[in-house]
């Protein structure tokens, strides 16, 4: 499979409309293939930008198993303080459900188990729980594109919130943890 575009030009920038700051940023960047801007936003450390950008150019499958790489980074964190709780882990199993196979029915199983994660929120640990979520609800919303997308780039979002909560030395463990999915992502680019 190949990623959704090979470069990033005015049309793909008006369409997905990044913040104003980071607007200008990516104006700076037209005509670049997304392997190069992500390598940009990384080095310079825009960690929550490059998140955003990296889960719009991935095609389905790769936004879906990077929701998935997101929340399994910090499951153990809801699962330690939770352990007779697994509908977060059944968020998970039913996302990688829909990367093998995204049929309707693995979609609509995903979509439930995605609202029976959601619910499971104990203090910080429901970050943990709200990336397996949203990796479920990236496989079920394929159809509302820029949804999917989105809820591909909270799974990371809220995975380093979970981590960032968790950690004693929680700012460098939050970096940490989104440059370690960051990379899994780009590997994915790189494979498409």
């Amino acid at each position: 499979m190949k990623p959704i575009v090979n470069k990033i030009d005015k049309g793909w920038v008006e369409k997905y409309q990044p913040c104003e700051e980071s607007l200008e940023w990516y104006r700076g960047y037209l005509n670049k293939s997304p392997i190069t801007i992500l390598n940009k936003l990384i080095k310079g450390k825009k960690y929550d930008w490059a998140n955003w950008f990296i889960v719009r150019v991935m095609t389905y499958h790769d936004y879906v198993s990077y929701a998935v790489f997101s929340a399994e980074q910090v499951i153990d964190i809801y699962e330690k303080k939770s352990p007779n709780d697994n509908r977060p882990r059944k968020a998970i199993e039913a996302a990688k459900l829909c990367i093998e196979n995204p049929s309707r029915e693995n979609k609509a199983a995903a979509s439930r188990a995605a609202r029976a994660a959601a619910a499971a929120n104990a203090a910080y640990v429901a970050y943990a729980a709200y990336a397996a979520a949203d990796a479920a609800n990236a496989a079920y919303a394929a159809t509302f594109a820029g949804r999917a997308a989105a809820d591909a780039a909270y799974a990371d979002a809220f995975a380093a919130s979970a981590a960032y909560a968790y950690a004693a030395n929680a700012a460098a463990y939050r970096f940490t943890i989104q440059l370690k999915i960051l990379n899994y992502g780009m590997g994915l680019l790189k494979q498409s």
